[in-house]
């Protein structure tokens, strides 16, 4: 590379300037403190570790986003965080141990072999929440709504959830006795929704004409509150194993609604994301000035099993890069005050007031105040002179 590119920087990683810097962290700070105030705790995940633990309960699409390397202390293979949830769930099993709920959020970064979506960075800033040791509905319903309160903070506009259970799928094709072949085909079908091949897979592997048609009708609920009450209707004579997990779905909308009037709730019942290892009901937040999920979550449970304990576990998450673009919120930068170069004793302590009361000054490195043009780089719109009376802070 010339000296001439050596400015350039991978496809989907960038450089965050100083006004872009002060809006991620302006947010970061609010959500964390919005977390903390529904009794989350803050955790800090290592960057890197050994690929056998960072992929636990993760599936396919996440090992293939994950940077692998080889340990030169042990020889083992090694992986760049590519998702924070299963770190979390290590913390919860292994290190704290505790035997009731356990509240974890967390805002770090991590990286990605490859951009998740169109102009997608693959430097996320993840941040999210998650709850271990509760396996009711309560668990769901205050991820949800904390995830909701995690949009408005953000200043998201024009929210909607869209609200699924992969545990409806997954009792029928029991039921149905579908090998893992045909259900692979179908789950694929079911994903990009071709309904001709849905039907087709089905008509070959499944004998039971209701169990046909509960499949085909599965694959065609999707829109707004209507739709569950729509499901509730058709899956009335369904087995218990697949009404089961769409009564569930139910109270967790319910609960919703009632802990947060006014939201909006959709669903989609072959919504199958995380299939490989959502358990539960899985849910997203978007809006339409963006066209995907800002924020996403699910029911994984079980997944500390490895670490030792296995627990009924939830979670959320959404990138802070983007929350932060889409955001109708306002990130004032707070306006300095330049002070002159001086050993004035006088001035040293005003300097130290006013930072200790929260302003930001800056002092000049040379002779006299700075430049006009330095002034408006460094944002200052006040000075400190001498005066008669001693120091103050005057308006350029």
């Amino acid at each position: 590379m010339t000296t001439a590119k050596r400015w350039l920087l991978p496809d989907g990683v960038e450089e965050i300037l100083p006004r872009e810097a002060h809006k991620l962290e302006s947010l970061r700070r609010k959500l964390l403190d919005l977390y903390g105030s529904w009794g989350y705790e803050l955790v800090i995940t290592p960057l890197i570790e050994f690929l056998d633990s960072l992929l636990v309960g993760s599936s396919h699409d996440l090992d293939l986003h994950t940077f692998k390397i080889t340990d030169q202390l042990s020889g083992r293979m090694m992986g760049i965080r590519a998702d924070i949830t299963p770190q979390a769930a290590r913390i919860d099993a292994h290190c704290l141990n505790r035997e009731g709920p356990v509240r974890l959020c967390y805002a770090d970064s991590v990286l990605h072999t490859k951009p998740r979506g169109l102009l997608t960075s693959r430097v996320p800033i993840r941040v999210g929440a998650e709850l271990y040791g509760h396996a009711g509905v309560e668990c769901d319903i205050e991820l949800i709504c904390l995830m909701h309160a995690t949009l408005e903070a953000a200043s998201v506009p024009d929210i909607h959830h869209v609200l699924g259970h992969v545990g409806i799928f997954r009792a029928l094709v029991d039921a149905a006795e579908i090998d893992a072949d045909t259900e692979a085909r179908l789950f694929d079908a079911v994903q990009r929704k071709a309904y001709d091949e849905i039907s087709e897979v089905l008509n070959a592997s499944v004998a039971s004409d209701a169990l046909r048609e509960l499949l085909t009708k599965l694959t065609q609920l999707s829109g707004d509150e209507n739709v569950l009450d729509e499901a509730l209707a058709a899956f009335a004579s369904a087995p218990a194993s697949v009404r089961a997990p769409l009564d569930e779905l139910a109270a967790i909308a319910a609960g919703v609604q009632a802990r947060v009037p006014g939201v909006r709730l959709c669903f989609d019942l072959c919504e199958l994301r995380g299939y490989q290892y959502h358990t539960g009901v899985v849910f997203a937040a978007y809006t339409p000035i963006h066209g995907r999920a800002v924020a996403k979550g699910g029911r994984y449970d079980d997944i500390g099993e490895v670490f030792g304990r296995a627990r009924p576990a939830s979670g959320f998450d959404s990138d802070l890069k983007t929350l932060v673009k889409l955001s109708l919120a306002d990130f004032p930068k707070p306006a300095g005050i330049a002070a002159p170069l001086s050993t004035d004793s006088e001035l040293i302590a005003l300097v130290a007031a006013l930072r200790a009361s929260g302003e930001h000054v800056v002092s000049s490195l040379s002779e006299g105040l700075a430049s006009a043009a330095q002034l408006v780089e460094q944002d200052c719109d006040r000075v400190i002179v001498k005066s008669e009376s001693g120091w103050e802070v005057k308006p350029i």
